[in-house]
């Protein structure tokens, strides 16, 4: 699409815009009535009624028009440190904005034949001058008043201003000027922009903290019920909106001149990226567009989200006045607060820290890494629990809590343990199709690919499974769940194996933390042992099964226990299912992974017994409970097997209370570091946890 791009004087000083709507702009700048509809019942101070507009005649393609309007602003702080307008008279600023358009589009001068613009030497001489009643979208090719009436055809009408001489017309300007006027109608003047301020403010609470492309945007608000002005398109609202400083309106691809990650480095020049997911560099292409006419580029990393292009406008919401936090009050209060969710000793206690550390008072700066805490829980702790009064705190303050996690199945599953937990708050869930895709909820869950159409919208933040697929060392799903947490607002991580960086982070205390390190039922974790046998790849070869392996699974299954089989490759699940079939004819024993499509209902059959033994991939590591189980890692020293997929897998045994000390056994032909960690990891929640006295007596090592 393509904007405009202006500078208007108010209180003698200059400042730059870009508008999708010019003639909303004009109106609000400099017709008095309707400006007064708008601004009816306003409580805060606005700027004051436009003095003059400067106008770049034709419209320019959208990220054009944003890069010509900033770079007036950034202009302005580097030459008076401030970006409040710049003090100057009419000419020297209607230069300084042809300078800024230049900049951006190459010279007008040399472009001239193409465009049919002028170059700067002819601006003292056919500057537009556009007086009494104006219809602004006809100005495209520098036609400014109604009836095609050229600028230059207004001046000849006007001796103070000179007059032209019989023969051929200058070229259109370069800038049209436009100043204030007197409506026809002062009271239909005021009426439209009563309507169209009605219409700018329901579309700024429905789009709260959103970051949506236009056709999102508008499809949120119709699917919204919110009636546009007759008078108006949503563009137009959307722009008031923007003048009112309720919404946010740029190109969805841009140089992102103000990062909010902590960890972004200084830049000598702002670099092109996408301001939805954040992406930059190697993942922007370009291509012709047909809606701006030129090589545009756009975001391929967000590509099944919509295409965010250079000339797409991106929508962001503002957010909403939220009361401010308060501190958690005396600890008998807090730790009746905390009993209510029937929480064991260890999660309270960790509930208790992450509580006290979200409603203290926040820091002075928005962003930054002190607002972030991690809660660092062993596998089966019940984390879901633990965030429950966190959640319930934020809603007391009338804030709105979000809980993201990679995978759609885990937030199907959270839906109804969130709705039972909180039944008057509104619950909304999001994922791919989902059918309230346009919802605004106290509680959100949400698939991490869906926080892209979100920003500074939550007051908590909840990430689950930090450490999994696909949110672990994607850089975009770390730059969504960053920006969709409220200036003042609260990130907490939650994992039972943190990425490295985050474990050295919590240790040295550069990261607020609380870590569970004992199950719900109060007994140690599992500590594998570490059996050496031949790979797969040999087992199947050979066709055979060792005797220690063979010992080990015997032992399980005369135990009663489900059996999990842990391998790398999908190619060998068969294989290894019809050799174990005939070591153990007498038992029912399958194989599953990502791209066996009766994969829910074998899982079902093997919780409920129907199942013996059941030869997976870690498709299987996380977010599954089967009560009384073991779990056996083939090939354990593998390279898609790190210390924190090997600590989920066998986080699958001893979850249960009536079978708390299930069974992990790590084979391999040999012990790696990633083995080594996993165990050590293991036996050192299991010291912590016994040191804080949260083991029953009973269980004590």
């Amino acid at each position: 699409m393509k904007a405009w791009v202006y500078i208007v004087q108010t209180a003698q000083r200059w400042q730059a815009h870009m508008s999708i709507e010019i003639d909303v702009d004009i109106r609000y700048w400099l017709e008095a009535e309707f400006r007064e509809g708008v601004l009816a019942g306003e409580k805060r101070t606005r700027s004051g009624m436009g003095e003059c507009m400067l106008i770049w005649t034709a419209p320019l393609p959208l990220g054009q028009a944003v890069q010509a309007a900033e770079a007036w602003t950034r202009g302005l702080r580097q030459s008076t440190g401030t970006a409040a307008g710049w003090r100057g008279n009419e000419r020297e600023a209607g230069k300084r904005l042809i300078a800024c358009v230049e900049g951006v589009v190459g010279k007008t001068k040399e472009k001239s034949r193409q465009t049919g613009m002028v170059d700067l030497s002819r601006y003292a001489a056919t500057g537009g001058d556009i007086e009494g009643d104006i219809d602004p979208p006809a100005m495209a090719g520098g036609k400014a008043a109604a009836g095609g009436k050229s600028a230059a055809q207004g001046r000849a009408r006007n001796p103070a201003r000179g007059s032209q001489p019989p023969g051929p017309q200058p070229p259109d300007p370069l800038l049209t000027r436009a100043r204030p006027r007197t409506a026809r109608a002062p009271a239909v003047a005021r009426a439209q922009g009563q309507a169209l301020a009605a219409a700018a403010h329901a579309a700024a609470r429905a789009l709260q903290g959103r970051a949506l492309l236009r056709r999102e945007a508008h499809d949120l608000l119709d699917g919204a019920g919110a009636a546009s002005p007759k008078a108006a398109s949503w563009s137009g609202a959307l722009q008031l909106a923007a003048l009112l400083g309720r919404l946010r309106l740029s190109s969805a691809v841009a140089a992102d001149s103000a990062s909010r990650r902590p960890w972004a480095l200084p830049r000598l020049r702002p670099q092109a990226r996408c301001l939805r997911c954040g992406s930059g560099g190697a993942r922007l292409r370009r291509t012709p567009c047909g809606g701006c006419g030129r090589m545009c580029a756009y975001c391929e990393a967000c590509l099944t989200m919509g295409k965010a292009r250079e000339c797409e406008l991106l929508v962001r919401g503002g957010l909403a006045q939220r009361k401010r936090g308060t501190s958690a009050g005396p600890e008998a209060a807090l730790a009746e607060r905390l009993q209510r969710w029937g929480l064991s000793p260890a999660q309270q206690a960790a509930a208790g820290q992450a509580l006290r550390y979200i409603e203290q008072a926040p820091p002075a700066a928005g962003w930054g890494p002190e607002r972030a805490f991690l809660l660092w829980a062993v596998t089966g702790a019940g984390k879901t629990e633990m965030i429950f009064p966190l959640i319930d705190s934020v809603l007391q303050r009338g804030g709105r809590a979000l809980v993201a996690t990679p995978r759609r199945d885990v937030v199907l599953e959270l839906d109804p343990r969130i709705r039972r937990a909180f039944p008057e708050a509104s619950v909304v869930t999001l994922y791919g199709g989902s059918e309230q895709r346009w919802e605004q909820g106290q509680i959100t869950l949400a698939t991490t690919h869906q926080l892209m159409r979100f920003d500074s919208a939550f007051d908590l933040v909840v990430v689950d499974e930090i450490d999994a697929y696909p949110f672990h060392g994607d850089e975009m799903l770390y730059y969504a769940a960053g920006k969709v947490r409220a200036p003042q607002g609260v990130q907490v991580l939650l994992s039972a194996t943190p990425p490295g960086p985050l474990r050295r982070a919590a240790r040295s205390g550069r990261l607020a933390h609380a870590s569970v390190p004992v199950r719900y039922h109060r007994h140690p974790l599992p500590v594998p042992q570490l059996l050496r046998i031949p790979s797969v790849v040999e087992l199947i070869k050979r066709r055979m099964i060792p005797a220690p392996l063979k010992r080990v699974m015997e032992t399980s299954l005369t135990r009663g226990a489900q059996l999990f089989v842990f391998i790398q490759q999908i190619r060998h699940i068969e294989p290894l299912v019809a050799l174990l079939t005939q070591v153990f004819p007498g038992t029912v024993i399958e194989g599953t992974s990502s791209q066996d499509p009766d994969r829910t209902a074998r899982v079902m059959r093997f919780r409920s017994c129907e199942i013996r033994l059941l030869v997976t991939t870690t498709i299987l590591e996380r977010g599954v409970t089967v009560p009384r189980s073991d779990v056996i890692i083939l090939d354990a020293d593998g390279k898609l097997f790190d210390d924190a997929s090997l600590i989920q897998m066998a986080g699958r045994a001893g979850r249960s209370g009536d079978d708390p000390r299930g069974r992990v056994v790590f084979c391999s032909p040999a012990r790696n570091r990633a083995q080594a960690s996993a165990v050590r990891q293991i036996r050192y929640m299991n010291r912590i946890a016994k040191r804080r006295g949260y083991l029953l007596p009973a269980t004590d090592e």
